[in-house]
């Protein structure tokens, strides 16, 4: 008995599949008009809600209301979320336009200062004695900052253009798989960040509370154009206390917005995600702008600097032109402010 039974569901199951094809190429024609190609022998669907038009039934899917689902996920109730093209269309246009505008004009700044200025250099004579700026902490704290940042902007960057600069370029596997290692890096990375943020914050806020020097320090440019002229400062310069507050205020909002993007759902709803990713990638690309030209300066932009942040020691006939007043706390002479920094006599 058991086995004519399964028999005849066997037979039953090889009818079925035999007969799938011949209805498919019954009820969908290819090239047709559209009504050619529905089953008119099936059964009729329904379009609309019982007791509210078509009309309105649309009307609300349109507007992002939320149907009865019986899967966990309740939100694929939602047909259409009107606010997804709007975000779409926000970030791959005045986003990712106005954000490539301003990396790519500071980058030409940056290279038109270089040709017109050159590498700001030491205007007096070297003392051949150094003075300790930054320990071994505050420069392990910023360095791990840095890399981090480093990490995050590229990787971020390759979310925003890599679609249609590197992929072109590598190709669609090679592509693939620096965009999945780079989101990796990107989430774990992104608390690293945040820790170097709080701590910098913690090391030098007492340094970076705006003074009434940072005034002249601006009304003279930091001396940046002009060969000669290092208006006073202490540990750190007006430049350097813009740098400082922009690296706080910016890095904690991307800590904040990029938390809730690494755990979605969890503290915002959809709408919420969309503006948090937009507002996100626009306070990473003025975030970067601002650090390279930090880079720069640090870098090949004055000689000298980079050491700081080296091995901790400059310079000290640097630190007289750049940060007098700083040197003036910690060895007691007494400088001639505002151009070469040599000692009074």
């Amino acid at each position: 008995m058991k086995s004519a039974l399964a028999a005849l569901l066997l037979g039953i199951g090889l009818a079925g599949g035999l007969a799938l094809p011949a209805a498919a190429q019954s009820s969908v024609r290819v090239g047709g008009p559209v009504d050619q190609a529905v089953d008119r022998d099936a059964p009729p669907v329904p379009t609309e809600i019982l007791g509210q038009s078509r009309a309105d039934s649309w009307h609300g899917i349109r507007l992002g209301e939320q149907g009865t689902v019986s899967i966990p996920n309740k939100q694929a109730g939602v047909l259409i979320q009107s606010e997804g093209e709007a975000w779409r269309a926000v970030r791959n246009g005045p986003l990712s336009q106005y954000g490539s505008w301003v990396l790519g004009g500071i980058l030409a700044l940056l290279a038109l200062f270089f040709l017109v200025r050159g590498r700001i250099r030491i205007d007096g004579p070297k003392t051949g004695r150094t003075i300790q700026r930054f320990n071994a902490f505050e420069r392990g704290v910023h360095w791990m900052t840095a890399g981090s940042f480093v990490v995050l902007a590229f990787s971020g960057l390759n979310l925003l253009y890599g679609r249609h600069t590197l992929l072109p370029l590598i190709g669609p596997e090679p592509f693939a798989a620096l965009s999945h290692y780079g989101k990796l890096a990107h989430n774990f990375l992104g608390f690293a960040f945040i820790l170097g943020v709080v701590l910098i914050f913690v090391m030098w806020v007492g340094h970076n509370i705006p003074s009434r020097h940072d005034l002249t320090w601006f009304l003279k440019a930091g001396g940046l154009f002009s060969k000669g002229v290092h208006p006073p400062a202490h540990k750190f310069n007006g430049g350097q206390k813009v740098i400082f507050w922009s690296t706080v205020a910016g890095g904690a909002a991307l800590g904040f917005t990029g938390v809730q993007l690494i755990f979605p759902f969890s503290f915002a709803t959809l709408e919420e995600l969309q503006l948090f990713q937009l507002a996100h990638a626009a306070i990473a690309v003025v975030m970067i702008a601002i650090i390279l030209a930090h880079i720069y300066i640090g870098s090949i932009g004055m000689e000298g600097a980079f050491d700081a942040m080296g091995d901790g020691q400059v310079e000290l006939q640097w630190a007289r032109e750049h940060h007098s007043l700083w040197v003036e706390e910690v060895t007691g002479e007494k400088i001639h402010h505002g151009h070469h920094g040599t000692p009074a006599e």
